[in-house]
């Protein structure tokens, strides 16, 4: 959550936000940084003005200035917008540990100590695109099928005004909705999908729309292309074997933790993106896709995971793809230790807003 400005001069109004986060008066970023050499040779086409790029933490120190992530200009305070960064505080889905309602804000905390250039990818991702914040959406807490409905409009109205969406959970019930958005505006997207779970459950406890469902609700509504949705990461026992029977029947392609060990990371993305081809493709990523150890703050633990090392990996391997959409859930501070899973969450993100920079 950001701090909100304070109450000033008498006759000052704060105004809502459109997603019922009260916000203070408009003002222009602090310390706005031209990070980039020269903003003007990396200007993307058609651009009038350069992107509004982060805070510069040689003029701001990264623990202080605004609270969106990275530091970067509200969605409200820049004409045109790249990328949107979307916070949607909901974990009335989960299963077992709650928490990950905080995951915004937690990520965006993470965020601060993010830079300017991907030397691997060598590209800047804020002065080649406009990135904003686009702060949370309203959720029920209390009624899962509302903020679902929820969700799904405020995706639809930052898509109306910004060319892609980055969204931070949250539980996983919330890629639901955000696919459902994608699919109004691309059609059937290919998935790939980072978890050490499945979440082709039918039900759990009898309810259709948890954060272990969603993809299995995906399948149904066709939101999905046939045959070119992945999941990475999977291990750990499963209820029933008739688990991967159901799966299989999706269409959804494996590789588990222990095929990443076994194959490498370089072999795993060729593998992905040979499958992906040239489709519209949404990631999705559970953060428990990480070893505890490197992502304790979470609600389903796994042991056996990936590294935050083979992620950031895979993630720059896929370099290229048409890249629609993307999310990370299930980060959940309440469990998270010296901001371990926030940070790596951060850097996820990163990389996901370098892979919209170099995009098809």
């Amino acid at each position: 959550m950001r701090a909100a400005a304070p109450d000033g001069a008498a006759g000052r109004r704060r105004r809502p936000h459109a997603f019922g986060v009260e916000r203070g008066p408009r003002s222009r970023p602090l310390a706005s940084a031209a990070m980039a050499d020269d903003p003007e040779a990396e200007r993307p086409p058609g651009r009038r003005t350069s992107p509004v790029e982060p805070v510069d933490p040689l003029v701001v120190p990264r623990f202080a200035g605004p609270a969106t992530f990275a530091r970067l200009p509200r969605r409200e305070d820049v004409d045109a917008c790249d990328v949107a960064v979307l916070g949607i505080p909901f974990d009335s889905g989960v299963t077992y540990r709650p928490g990950a309602r905080f995951g915004p804000q937690g990520v965006r905390n993470g965020s601060r100590l993010l830079r300017s250039y991907h030397p691997a990818l060598d590209v800047k991702p804020f002065a080649v695109q406009q990135v904003a914040d686009a702060g949370d959406v309203a959720c029920n807490p209390f009624d899962i099928a509302e903020a679902i409905t929820q969700i799904e409009a405020g995706a639809d109205e930052v898509l109306a005004s910004a060319s892609n969406l980055l969204s931070i959970g949250g539980d996983h019930t919330v890629a639901l909705p955000l696919l459902r958005a994608m699919h109004r505006r691309h059609g059937p997207v290919a998935l790939v999908h980072f978890d050490a779970h499945l979440d082709t459950w039918d039900t759990y406890f009898g309810a259709a729309y948890t954060h272990g469902t969603p993809f299995r609700r995906a399948w149904e509504e066709g939101l999905l292309l046939e045959d070119k949705a992945t999941h990475v990461g999977i291990r750990g026992p499963l209820f029933s074997p008739d688990d991967l029977v159901d799966d299989a029947r999706f269409g959804f392609e494996i590789v588990s933790a222990m095929d990443v060990l076994d194959e490498g990371r370089k072999a795993v993305a060729e593998r992905i993106r040979a499958r992906l081809g040239d489709a519209p493709v949404y990631v999705s990523i559970d953060i428990d896709v990480l070893d505890p150890a490197f992502a304790p703050g979470t609600g389903t633990p796994e042991a056996g995971g990936l590294t935050s090392r083979e992620l950031l990996g895979i993630l720059r391997g896929f370099e290229g793809i048409k890249l629609v959409g993307a999310d990370i859930v299930e980060v959940a501070p309440p469990f998270d230790h010296a901001e371990v899973t926030s940070v790596a969450a951060a850097h996820v993100a990163y990389e996901l807003l370098a892979l919209f920079a170099k995009k098809s």
